[in-house]
This record gives structure tokens, sequence and C-alpha cells, in this order.
């Protein structure tokens, strides 16, 4: 491996960046970064260092990666308005994980309980009869320009939708629909349901899909996956979990050969400082 540190600017002082050059293995030629407290301290990660540094230092836009500064996301950050954070939950994070959907509250007639002072009233009410609260339609291309980004702020590749679900003039439901939007509304679907994804079975919605649109299920019409389509996609997830599994392998002897020089480096420092005294 090849070791490369010196100081970090964007850190208080003493605060040292170093990137570590993988020579061997599946990774070979791919750099891994680590930060150094000036006692010492090992940092992997981004949260890690956010952790130790507390409120001393706003790391919204610090990129771990390169160690600099990113002058946008400050820029942003110092733009955004302030709140009061007095409150109980001041310091946590937001951990809500749900969908961006409208809220909203019912204005479809709901079962009601009359209560009277006579003593033979039984309180009754009807589950089935119960209406759902409305959802938006199309609500999916608010995803419209989100990406995922690994812990080092990296962008994640995107996914590849089957060529019999990508959108075209007969695949595709509902105005300005795009491959993402739909791969939005199909992910969706899997997280907000436990029926079938089926796509939109009604032919209805072709002519108005305003008013025919299934809202539980993608912005695409009915599709069919055959036995060939399952036989590639196990074919896939084997490769991927192959390669996965050959990652960590090659992942975990680069951390033991990490380990390996770390120590020997510390046992020929003491040996320097005993031959010194």
């Amino acid at each position: 491996m090849e070791r490369k540190r010196w100081e970090c600017s964007a850190l208080p002082n003493g605060w040292k960046r170093e990137e570590v050059t993988r020579k061997s293995g599946l990774s070979a030629g791919k750099s891994d970064v680590y930060y150094f407290s000036p006692t010492g301290k090992k940092f992997r990660s981004k949260p890690q260092l956010a952790r130790y540094l507390g409120n001393s230092l706003d790391l919204s836009s610090f990129d771990f990666r390169t160690g600099k500064m990113i002058m946008s996301k400050l820029n942003k950050n110092r733009q955004r308005p302030r709140f009061d954070h007095s409150g109980p939950n001041k310091g946590k994070p937001d951990l809500n994980t749900s969908l961006p959907v409208r809220q909203t509250a019912s204005i479809f007639k709901q079962p009601v309980t009359k209560v009277t002072n006579h003593p033979n009233n039984k309180v009754k009410s009807d589950p089935q009869k119960a209406v759902e609260q409305p959802r938006q339609l199309f609500w999916e291309k608010k995803l419209t320009g989100l990406n995922a980004y690994d812990i080092a702020e990296e962008l994640m590749k995107t996914m590849d939708l089957p060529k019999g679900l990508q959108v075209s003039s007969t695949t595709g439901v509902g105005p300005g629909y795009t491959d993402k939007t739909l791969l939005s509304a199909i992910a969706s679907a899997l997280h907000t349901t436990s029926a079938p994804i089926t796509g939109q079975l009604s032919a209805a919605v072709e002519k108005n899909p305003g008013v025919w649109l299934n809202t539980t299920q993608p912005l695409c019409k009915a599709f069919t996956v055959t036995d060939e389509d399952i036989r590639k996609q196990e074919a896939l997830v084997y490769s991927v979990r192959k390669r996965l599994e050959e990652a960590l392998m090659a992942d975990m002897l680069a951390h033991v050969e990490e380990a390996t020089v770390d120590a020997v480096s510390l046992k020929e420092e003491s040996s320097s400082k005993e031959e010194a005294l």
C-alpha cells in the first residue's frame, strides 16, 4: 500500500489527512481516505468525524474524500433560514423515511358514533365503510432530481429498467413521465403496498389517467413477467452476490494488511525511542 499524509486545512490545527492507495486485490488502484486527530485517533468515515467533533465544527459542507469545504454547499447553507431549535427535539436528526406524499384531511363521509344517555345504546362502527384519504396523482414526480449518495458523498449508480418497462409511447401512463419517474413509481409501489405489482390494468386509464389511474400501481401499463425474466434475474443476483463476496474478502484482507503494517510501524517507532534513550 502507498500512504500519503499531510495537514488538512479545512479542519482545526493538528488534524491530518491520509490517503492509502491499494495495490492488490479486486480494488487495486482505489484509494481509502482517513483522518487523524492531533492525539492520533483515526477516523474512517464522515459520520465518525462528525460525532467526535460535535458542535465545534460544522461538517455539512465538508467533502470527506478531498478534505476540502465545498463552497457551493457552504453558500447554500448560509442562505437557509434559521429556525428555533430550543424545543425538546434539539439536536435530533430527522430519521423519517416516509415517502413525500401529500397528507390531506379527508373530505369524504366517515362513520360517526352517536352518544346518548340511554344505557342500552351500543357503539357501532363499520371499518369497511371507512374511506382512505385521497392520494395526490403523479406524486412520484416530486422525486425528480433526488439522487442517492454513499457515505463518501459520491453519487451511486442508478438502476436500469428492464426493456419491457422502459418508458415509451406504449408503456408509460400520465404526463411528462421518464425512466426515472417510472423507476420511482415502481419502487414506491413496492414500498407502500403488499399487493402484487401489475401496472395499470384498466384500459380507460389511457383516455383519462386523471380519473381512472390506480394510485397503488406504478405509472405504466400492465406487464407480464416471464420465466425467462425470472431466470435472468436469478443469474444477475447470483453474479452480484459473487462479486460482493469477492469484494468483501478483498476488503478484509486489505484491512488485515493495513493493521499489520500499523503494528510493525508502531513497533519500529517504539524500538527507535528505546534506542535513543
